[in-house]
């Protein structure tokens, strides 16, 4: 969940980290350090508790400078936040300072045997026993050999458990950094005679785009002549060097107030980008590279399971309703956090669909890894080319969405449910449930969603407008049928997340099994309630809809109704209505969360709430 920045090289050393920990700061904002050498006066440290900026203040009113160091940016779980908890943090001696990400789960007896031996701690994080360890076996000598700092960081990580990734500088090893990683994401960038580490690709972004992930059971040594690889054991490896093509401004705010709203509006970018490539307009083919799955196997799926997390579930939950229409295959959907404490069934011929924005979320990554041992294969969609979550799939879509900073996802949740289409028609052709002319006329609707999204988004003002009316409200209740519940949970998702307000999604058929009693002339009430003409389905769905919706004007809620353009009748039964262009059944989703997420991001404004950094939550959740 925290944030690691550190370089070596030419340039002056705290710029460098300030930047890369403004970039971060999304990971985690409960305090932030930096600790730099290199230009004689020793090691220098500097910490503060809340945001950045604080830590800013502290290196104006005390500057520091030097040609190497690391830096983060925390998320709490052990310690308050507070200064003293603060990374990084020192060993005894004063010369070992450490930045990690990631629980030490057995600290308490590291730190229980580390205190009998002498050590002293000041602070009540996991971390602080991270630079005590290595102190032990740096100041040991062994046959008249004292460790080098990469090996007792080796001697160190062997005694961790839990999931970590870390970067140690020590002072009598100059312009050195190692760097370690079991679990949560670390990225080593290379540039020229200069070289970074970082927990994100856009921390060093404006430095480099020439990169390779870590894997877990690495440990990179950094100095200004190069990156050497090692395994926990002292083993050489290599990492194949990957080029990032991402523009560094596509991470910065691009005008817009925040993150959020920028990546609201880059949704028919995403989209657009993640379908280029992997279809055929004139024969409607869907083409998936990077897979390890072979026809035959993806004919012989029986069954699909898809685990994830958060938004992602929910786009998972919309992928269930879009694979088992098109492709005509069963699905389950699950949380990834709960899927492996419930001892699975995964039979054969089981697909296990991962999803995953950054590729490193802990539960997704240990349930994919539980599948695969249950002989699952596992397809991975995800934003981060050469992601843990990826490497370890044997099949890949990647949703090209680009660099999503703020916490509440938006374009990332639009281009899964892109991917997760890609998929359902992939599986549909191969298993031969669609004829040539429906794929055809899919993946043409499919290329003109990008279109039909910047058409939504000229509708801004709409969203902005109900904001004024309903940002006092306490209780927000998001109703949604069939495909349509899944983004109902995601609107619900999006609101309470940034504006902290009460909000929960239902299925619409559910309000008189229990919700029907919280409705009252100050339940504001979104419905889901389009309708795609062509399918009888849909037309009988949205008749139930609409039936919910008069239930709920029947008990003065204030309703807010998505609709499809064109449907005059639905202005009857409901107070507000946004409405989406037409769209096949399978693809309104797409279509139907941008009012949501607007609408969403605008209460959350006037309510004068952090909506790129909501309260207690951070980006990429890499711990349990």
């Amino acid at each position: 969940m925290c944030g690691i920045v550190g370089y070596v090289g030419k340039k002056r050393v705290v710029p460098v980290i300030l930047d890369g920990l403004k970039r971060l700061e999304y990971r985690g904002y409960d305090s932030a350090g930096i600790a730099v050498a290199g230009n004689g006066d020793g090691l220098q440290i500097r910490r503060a508790e809340g945001k950045l900026r604080n830590l800013e203040e502290s290196i104006r009113l005390k500057p520091l400078d030097g040609t190497y160091g690391i830096g983060h940016t925390r998320w709490a779980t052990h310690g308050r936040p507070t200064e003293e908890n603060a990374h990084p943090h020192r060993d005894c001696s004063g010369k070992i300072v450490v930045v990690h990400n990631g629980i030490v789960e057995n600290y308490l007896s590291l730190k229980k045997k580390l205190i009998e031996e002498g050590h002293k701690f000041t602070t009540e994080t996991d971390t602080e026993i991270i630079a005590h360890l290595i102190e032990n076996y740096l100041i040991k000598n062994t046959n008249g050999h004292r460790p080098s700092l990469e090996e007792a960081v080796r001697k160190t990580v062997v005694q961790l458990s839990g999931v970590f990734a870390l970067a140690v500088i020590y002072i009598d090893e100059p312009n050195k950094i190692v760097a370690a990683r079991n679990g949560p994401p670390a990225v080593i960038g290379l540039g020229k005679d200069e070289y970074f580490v970082a927990s994100d690709v856009p921390a060093i972004l404006y430095h480099t785009r020439d990169l390779f992930f870590l894997a877990d059971g690495d440990l990179a040594v950094i100095t200004p002549e190069g990156v050497q690889l090692s395994d926990f054991q002292g083993n050489p490896i290599v990492r194949q060097v990957q080029h990032v093509t991402w523009d560094p401004i596509m991470a910065e705010k691009g005008g817009f107030k925040h993150f959020m709203l920028k990546e609201i509006y880059e949704q028919p970018r995403a989209v657009r980008d993640t379908t280029l490539g992997r279809v055929s307009q004139d024969t409607g083919q869907i083409f998936l590279d990077e897979m390890e799955i072979s026809e035959a196997e993806f004919k012989a799926v029986k069954k699909v399971n898809i685990l994830a997390c958060g938004t992602s579930w929910h786009a998972g939950l919309a992928g269930k309703f879009m694979i088992e229409s098109l492709a005509r295959i069963p699905v389950e959907v699950d949380y990834a956090s709960e899927w492996r404490y419930r001892e699975p069934m995964v039979p054969k011929d089981t697909l296990t669909v991962v999803i995953s924005q950054s590729g490193e979320t802990a539960d997704t990554l240990a349930a994919q890894r539980e599948a695969k041992a249950k002989g699952s294969k596992s397809l991975a969609i995800c934003n981060v080319v050469g992601s843990m979550i990826t490497r370890e799939a044997a099949g890949t879509i990647f949703t090209h969405a680009g660099p999503e900073i703020g916490v509440a996802s938006t374009k990332a949740f639009t281009a899964q449910l892109t991917a997760l289409y890609l998929l359902s028609l992939f599986l549909a052709e191969k298993r031969g449930t669609i004829t040539p002319e429906q794929a055809k006329n899919a993946v043409q609707e499919l290329t003109r969603l990008p279109g039909k999204l910047e058409n939504i988004l000229t509708h801004d003002e709409a969203c902005e407008d109900l904001a004024k009316q309903y940002v006092r409200a306490q209780d927000f209740l998001f109703l949604g049928r069939g495909i349509h519940y899944p983004i109902a949970l995601e609107g619900a998702l999006k609101l309470k997340e940034i504006s902290y307000i009460h909000a929960e999604g239902y299925p619409a058929g559910e309000m008189k099994h229990g919700p029907n009693a919280l409705i009252d002339e100050n339940l504001p009430v979104v419905v889901i309630a389009t309708c795609d003409p062509k399918s009888e389905l849909s037309k009988v769905r949205y008749e139930k809809t609409c039936s919910n919706l008069k239930e709920v004007k029947a008990r003065s809620g204030k309703v807010i109704a998505i609709a499809t353009e064109g449907d005059e009748d639905i202005k009857e039964a409901a107070d507000h209505v946004l409405y989406i262009p037409p769209a096949p059944e399978e693809l309104a989703p797409i279509l139907e969360i941008v009012p949501l997420q607007l609408l969403a991001y605008h209460i959350a404004v006037r309510r004068g709430c952090d909506v790129d950094q909501p309260r207690n939550l951070a980006k990429s959740v890499t711990v349990e």
